[in-house]
């Protein structure tokens, strides 16, 4: 964790390159400090999927209008400041990245931090171990 997960209408897949916004969000959470300079999110547990709706409807029907919905899910234990730097950070980045689609369509666009209790939580791959940090 931490998981970026984008849920969007499919026109826009045409509109704008989702596959770039996606590695420019990731860079920016690997970017974000705590107030001690330490790296927030561990490199290998950052991922943002990107997926389609295949099904929609977006305000009142009258035009194809678009919409992006980002979710960030952080486990929990970080200061409201980390909470606060996350959202500004990951918003400063969809607002440049997505500005030429915005100049061009209408487009809806949600961004959320969410942290919250695991009923349970396993990490069973072999990821993390690529990044730890040899000593």
């Amino acid at each position: 964790m931490p998981h970026l997960v984008m849920l969007y209408t499919p026109q826009l897949d045409a509109e704008a390159d989702l596959s770039k916004l996606c590695r420019k969000l990731a860079d920016a959470m690997l970017s974000v400090r705590d107030e001690q300079g330490a790296q927030v999110f561990p490199t290998g547990g950052t991922r943002v999927l990107a997926y389609p709706a295949a099904h929609y409807a977006v305000a009142d029907g009258s035009d194809d209008y678009g919409f992006i919905y980002f979710n960030v899910r952080m486990a929990k234990g970080r200061s409201a400041g980390v909470h606060k730097a996350v959202g500004e950070t990951l918003a400063a980045t969809v607002r440049k990245e997505l500005a030429p689609l915005l100049a061009a369509r209408p487009v809806g666009l949600t961004l959320q931090v969410d942290e919250g209790d695991e009923v349970f939580d396993a990490k069973l791959g072999n990821l993390h171990p690529l990044f730890a940090k040899k000593t």
